[in-house]
């Protein structure tokens, strides 16, 4: 049974937790994937608990806004419908690792890669491990993840500098359905976070970077 159908009924209980608060096991949740190879996978926990309340906010999707994470090798893997990467470094799977998360995502899951700002070569020389046969491609400004909440007429927000190179989204599909989202020279992800002062973003900016990941999860819940 693919993953997603399964989100309404029952979701087995995550990995790790910040807090023991009692789950309800319908709520939506997000897993933070830890790697190996010596990138911060564990930056800025604070990310999808904060965009999670966004969205349970915004939404009628009800919501588990706390930390959870989970490593590809773990049998909890496949009860998570949504998972997200991201970091600034290096980025290494096993070929264990690398069947996993094929399968996870051929089986329904899908996974959200944000780049913090020097991820990008390690996550695509990874993602070509996982689909050797696909490349991620571009997608463009008129895709319905643009449109499906909130409107971005111009695609990926550019909440961070980084190189100063336009944001892009990128996309990899399984069977006409996309299984992995890949934001790059953009890094919404920042924007979701506790502490506004690392940053500096201000408050237009935070709250575009939420509206745009709440657009992430309601594709990804729709189809």
């Amino acid at each position: 049974m693919r993953i997603m159908s399964c989100l309404l009924l029952v979701v087995l209980c995550g990995l790790h937790s910040v807090d023991a608060q009692p789950r309800i096991e319908s709520q939506f949740r997000i897993a933070r994937l830890k790697y190996s190879g010596g990138g911060d996978w564990y930056n800025d926990p604070s990310e999808e608990v904060n965009l999670l309340k966004f969205i349970q906010q915004n939404t009628n999707i009800d919501c588990d806004p706390r930390y959870e994470f989970v490593d590809l090798s773990s049998d909890k893997l496949f009860s998570y419908p949504f998972l997200f990467i991201t970091g600034h470094g290096n980025i290494a799977f096993s070929d264990y690792e690398v069947q996993r998360l094929r399968s996870y995502l051929q089986q329904g899951g899908f996974l959200y890669a944000d780049d913090d700002y020097g991820m990008d070569k390690a996550f695509r020389r990874e993602m070509k491990k996982v689909f050797p046969d696909q490349e991620l491609v571009e997608l463009p400004f008129s895709y319905g993840l643009y449109h499906c909440h909130f409107s971005f007429p111009n695609g990926v927000p550019k909440t961070h500098k980084h190189d100063g190179k336009p944001p892009q989204g990128f996309g990899l599909f399984h069977k006409g359905r996309l299984v992995v989202y890949y934001t790059y020279e953009s890094n919404p992800s920042d924007g979701w976070e506790d502490d506004t002062e690392v940053h500096g973003d201000p408050e237009p900016v935070r709250q575009e970077a939420l509206r745009f990941g709440t657009n992430i999860v309601v594709w990804v819940l729709t189809h």
